[in-house]
């Protein structure tokens, strides 16, 4: 009779298994195991270089468990002010959302920060997901903006033609003055908190932040904690 045990090529080390899932780099899934935030078949795992059977199985990282299907989801979802774009942290989490959406494994694109709210995208499609965050793509982002004071025509100026920050240029792609205090701004800049910094670098306080637009999909309607599923092409690579 023919062992049922897995032969060693059938194996994956588990860091592998879980970037492999897009839930997190390599490096931080090792992070990850030593922080005994990993479990294999409800056995916490710290050990570096365990191998798992991807089929049989079950393994979960902070509490979700990483589905083997092959099915991909696609979700926007409307992250409300005070949310961490993270799955712990001090606070509330976007794990709790996750969960309720009954797919397996979802990561968020890209990030908003803990004061911001709006349009985040979930996906386990890793491929997907960085090809959106890849600056070679630049896909474009779109802000409603909240400020302590009106837009001179000046700063919206200086916000189109460049504004020098410590970590490099920043130039938006538009800036359109809206009611009162109130613009909208569209960018295909990624990085860390880029809008708060331009702008407190033009002497203005932002008082709200909602991302309205990633690619082609809309917020639209929806409202803080709703959550649609949608065609992964209508980002517009």
């Amino acid at each position: 009779m023919k062992s049922s045990q897995p032969s060693r090529s059938e194996l994956v080390r588990l860091n592998k298994f879980i970037a492999q899932s897009g839930i997190a780099s390599r490096r931080k899934a090792d992070q990850l195991i030593e922080s005994g935030q990993v479990t294999v078949n409800g056995r916490v795992i710290k050990e570096l270089g365990v191998r798992i059977n991807p089929i049989n199985d079950n393994v979960t990282v902070q509490g979700l468990t990483i589905s083997t299907q092959k099915t991909k989801s696609y979700i926007a979802f409307y992250k409300p002010r005070g949310v961490l774009s993270s799955m712990s942290g001090p606070g509330e989490t976007l794990q709790g959302y996750i969960q309720e959406m009954g797919a397996m494994a979802l990561f968020h694109v890209g990030r908003l920060d803990q004061e911001s709210e709006g349009l985040l995208l979930l996906t386990n499609d890793g491929d997907w997901a960085n090809r959106i965050v890849h600056p070679r793509y630049e896909v474009s982002k779109e802000y409603v903006m909240d400020l302590d004071r009106v837009l001179a025509p000046e700063d919206q100026e200086k916000l189109l033609k460049g504004i020098q920050l410590e970590d490099g240029l920043f130039r938006a792609d538009s800036v359109t003055l809206m009611e009162g205090a109130r613009v909208r701004v569209s960018i295909h800049d990624g990085r860390n908190r880029i809008l708060r910094r331009a702008f407190d670098g033009l002497g203005c306080q932002v008082l709200g932040l909602k991302r309205v637009r990633v690619g082609g999909v809309l917020l639209g309607r929806m409202r803080p904690g709703e959550w649609k599923s949608i065609d992964p092409e209508s980002i517009q690579l």
